[in-house]
């Protein structure tokens, strides 16, 4: 008998994430050793690391324990870094003005007005809406490879601006509804028999992975696409004073983005291909076949899903126009910053004047302000909605950057770069870019992206300094390596999600995340190699 599938406590207004009752155990045992070995690697740390300062004897001692609570996630992940912030002043490392100045970080404040912009966007259905208007363009839904390409395609572009846990929720029931009525194409063609089942239909399995694997690589496209970006940018900040803009971001990611999405689809398609028969059956249009009208009937049902959302409304329109302003004043500053507008005065106003934290609550505040229904006082986001935006993620990424940036004022980093850089034996700036990326990647399929970029982040940066190298290309390879956990279903939140809709059995998806995994480290190595020297960021 197969074992009962266990449901994960979902965040509010997500689904259940579901994990088999193998995995499970490995849940339980994963807690379970994480409440011994925490307590005893504290004091085992503290110990060993008499030759630092005091101050940094007791924050190595702070760090292996947090990072400890973070792989075992005995408790909440926000809660483990708000306990680093914590022991950092009860045990003097030191004092509480320092340490929570951390949590109220200019890009903390890019955190809370980008969810609360991606908040607007799904309460008033933007999302759904670009998300069926891309789908129903006949070319799309006339292949079930292009069917799938579109799929990711849509997700990626969606999860650059809103969580990928949100994003995948969201597009989950339309990539679903979309194999149902794929599977009644199946059913009327005798291809097959019985209820949809990913055990005897790859493609199904692809479209789920497509899913989730398209929503974790569009979060790295923008700053504020997945947690671990912001967190790279603030460290780097933090540690060497290079300020990294969101054009910058883009300029990097982008060109990472529109390689690592085409190499996404050959390579899930070519595991998960469609039944050659049910190509033909969708791509031949037959008006007199009885059973079904294959060269419409996929497109009916999207462009169905799509007249149920009726017309534009107010909210949409608004959210448009808040999304809107909130990415044409991020991105211009970088622009202006070009060769070709350099010196401009609009240029340098704007770097002062409109950091990125002051637009993102900028345009959240417009949202406040613009009306859906002026005679009744509503507005196009309500504050008991703008509260149910990500805290946790919030205080973990205030938490992260206080235990980072501590590190290299009591002399951890340094004391941690020079000893890794005599052990490990790397001087060379991409070795050391290629060892933090595949560092990040292995460290994320085990924890989760906010922890990994926390944990792994100032310790490359402090191993380049010691090297005399750069900082910037280990911290961007370490920060877009910790988005790359494919392998299992707790590697990640879009994962477990689309794990959960029983089509995708576990050794599929340890195939193609193993796969994936190895292909997104080269295509980032590569990648920054280029990048970096084009873009002055060494």
């Amino acid at each position: 008998m197969t074992p009962p599938d266990v449901l994960l406590e979902p965040e509010p207004g997500m689904p259940a994430e579901r994990i088999s009752a193998g995995e499970q155990v490995f849940e339980t045992w994963r807690k379970r050793l994480g409440m011994v070995l925490t307590p005893v690697a504290f004091v085992l740390t503290y110990f060993l690391c008499d030759g630092l300062p005091p101050e940094g004897q007791r924050l190595a001692a702070i760090l292996v324990a947090v990072a400890g609570l973070w792989i075992s996630e005995v408790i909440p992940l926000p809660v483990s870094a708000l306990l680093g912030a914590a022991l950092s002043v009860v045990l003097g490392v030191a004092d509480a003005r320092t340490v929570l100045a951390y949590f109220a970080d200019p890009i903390v404040f890019v955190f809370i007005g980008g969810f609360m912009i991606a908040r607007a966007m799904m309460i008033h259905g933007l999302d759904r809406r670009v998300a069926f208007g891309l789908l129903s363009i006949p070319w799309i839904g006339s292949s079930p490879a292009r069917i799938m390409g579109g799929l990711g395609l849509v997700t990626a572009g969606i999860s650059m601006w809103v969580s990928n846990s949100a994003t995948t929720a969201m597009m989950l029931p339309i990539a679903l509804g979309i194999l149902g009525a794929l599977h009644e194409v199946r059913v009327a063609r005798g291809l097959t028999h019985g209820s949809m089942n990913g055990r005897n239909w790859p493609y199904a399995t692809g479209m789920m992975l497509m899913v989730a694997y398209g929503a974790s690589i569009g979060g790295i496209g923008t700053p504020v696409g997945s947690p671990p970006n912001l967190i790279g940018i603030g460290l780097i900040r933090s540690a060497t004073g290079i300020e990294i803009s969101f054009f910058h971001w883009m300029a990097v990611a982008i060109p990472l983005f529109l390689v690592m999405g085409p190499i996404l689809f050959l390579l899930l398609y070519w595991l998960h291909p469609a039944d050659k028969e049910m190509d033909n059956a969708i791509t031949s249009v037959n008006p007199g076949d009885p059973r079904v009208n294959t060269g419409t009937h996929l497109l009916d049902y999207i462009r169905s899903e799509r007249s149920k959302l009726g017309p534009w409304t107010r909210g949409q329109v608004n959210t448009l126009v808040g999304f809107s302003v909130a990415v044409v004043l991020w991105v211009t500053p970088g622009i202006l910053q070009l060769p070709w507008f350099e010196g401009h005065w609009l240029g340098e106003w704007m770097i002062r004047h409109l950091p990125e934290s002051i637009v993102a609550i900028g345009a959240a505040i417009l949202l406040f302000m613009l009306p859906v229904n002026l005679s009744q006082g509503k507005f196009t986001l309500t504050w008991t909605e703008a509260v149910r935006i990500d805290w946790g993620t919030i205080l973990l990424f205030g938490g992260g950057l206080a235990l980072g940036s501590l590190m290299f004022k009591t002399g951890v980093a340094e004391a941690m770069g020079m000893g890794l850089t005599s052990q490990l034996g790397v001087h060379s700036l991409w070795v050391l870019t290629g060892v933090s990326i595949a560092m990040a990647i292995v460290l994320s399929e085990i924890a989760s992206n906010t922890a990994s970029a926390n944990m792994i982040i100032p310790v490359v940066i402090a191993i380049a300094l010691a090297a005399g190298v750069s900082p910037l290309p280990p911290a961007l390879g370490a920060c877009l390596g910790a988005s790359f956990g494919f392998m299992l279903p707790v590697s990640t939140p879009p994962n477990a999600i689309v794990y959960g809709s029983g089509l995708i059995q576990l050794p599929k998806m340890m195939r193609a995340g193993f796969l994936f995994d190895i292909v997104g480290f080269f295509i980032i190595w590569a990648g920054l190699y280029v990048l970096c020297p084009m873009l002055g960021l060494l």
